[in-house]
């Protein structure tokens, strides 16, 4: 099998498995029992939240473990415009986002709330158009850092100071980011990740909340590890995310260079072709390579690639069933390009070997429905 889908999903590594499957074995309980056994199982969760604290800068306090991405979006949105009505009901946005964005700002829209999306050149945010969108009803920017169709990566630092002198909150999803890129969280309200996109196991996330800030619980009743969101702490799942973000940054600007040299490789070789097209463009992450195939129809791409045991995706894995991708519209302003495109997510543990045995398929598929 080569897998060329990292961006949906990684497969989990044997060490955090083996840590999880440790933890479970050794640890039965719950953290929030005052026996023995409970006050063990708190010390484990409590090491693995300062851990993560330490790898991104942050206190211990500001984590909030969820069931991954969705979660952590959907309590960041809900979670600061149900609770700061106050400041106003606005809330801005782009045309880059997931659709656990979208899917919360539309419920919000149902109770009054207006939303207003800013302006790009190339995918990347036009700063200027920002300034103007957000006035004094505005309670919450979202942006995510890294699209996750076209890997297009968002100048957040310069974003979080533009916004740090308004009264309003700045909440960042960094789903296809943590892990592989650097970026600091200085002057970001709440940040959102998920485990199963470094190698962890699906199930457990985080929402990244500054200390200063209060939140609209979406989840009441019972006590956790914090009073955002209630139940039973999984600290199997709370002990492997740290140890997948640990392992993950380890090294990791020869990670992204591996990924790059791949990156490069793989544009390289698929520019050759008249009617392909390379969607991302200088201001992308290399693990993601977004392109269109003119003559060819996505999914038709992707089941004909399924035949070698070749797996890419059509738009995000979380997408609704579309025929156009809104997010390489949004880059590319091209019709076509939108309604042809594929993704290609590698990663570290991606090879040449994979690549080429990649391009060898892809040869042979694009010269069969060229002459057709």
């Amino acid at each position: 099998m080569i897998y060329l889908d990292y961006s949906a999903t990684t497969p989990v590594n044997k060490e955090v498995l083996d840590t999880f499957t440790k933890v479970c074995i050794d640890f039965p309980g719950n953290s929030n029992s005052l026996h023995k056994l409970g006050v063990k199982i708190r010390d484990l969760e409590n090491s693995a939240t300062k851990q993560i604290a330490q790898i991104l800068n942050i206190k211990p306090s500001e984590i909030i473990y969820t069931s991954g991405s969705s979660e952590s979006n959907n309590l960041a949105i809900k979670g600061i415009c149900l609770k700061h009505q106050g400041i106003g009901k606005h809330i801005v946005t782009t045309n880059l986002e997931h659709s656990s964005i979208y899917g919360p700002i539309g419920y919000l829209q149902k109770l009054g709330y207006t939303v207003d999306f800013v302006k790009t050149k190339n995918g990347i945010v036009d700063i200027e158009d920002l300034k103007k969108l957000v006035t004094d009803d505005t309670v919450l920017v979202t942006i995510a850092s890294v699209n996750s169709e076209t890997g297009i990566t968002q100048n957040i630092e310069e974003i979080a100071k533009v916004l740090k002198d308004k009264n309003c909150y700045f909440h960042v999803d960094m789903t296809q980011s943590i892990g592989k890129i650097n970026i600091k969280l200085d002057d970001i309200d709440l940040v959102s990740f998920s485990a199963h996109k470094f190698f962890g196991l699906k199930g457990i996330g985080c929402l990244i909340k500054k200390e200063n800030i209060t939140l609209e619980p979406l989840i009441h009743g019972g006590k956790s590890t914090t009073i955002y969101r209630s139940g039973t702490p999984a600290h199997p799942l709370i002990v492997s995310i740290s140890k997948a973000l640990r392992l993950a940054v380890t090294n990791l600007d020869d990670k992204y260079n591996d990924v790059k040299k791949l990156n490069d490789y793989l544009k390289d070789n698929l520019s050759k072709y008249e009617k392909v097209t390379i969607n991302s463009n200088e201001n992308c992450i290399p693990n993601i390579l977004n392109i269109s195939v003119l003559n060819i129809k996505p999914e038709t791409l992707q089941h004909a690639l399924e035949e070698y045991d070749i797996y890419i995706s059509t738009q995000s894995a979380c997408s609704a069933n579309n025929s156009i991708s809104k997010a390489v519209l949004e880059v590319t302003n091209n019709e076509e390009c939108a309604k042809h495109s594929v993704r290609i997510s590698i990663s570290n543990i991606t090879t040449k070997e994979e690549i080429d045995k990649f391009l060898e398929a892809f040869d042979i598929i694009y010269q069969k429905f060229d002459k057709m």
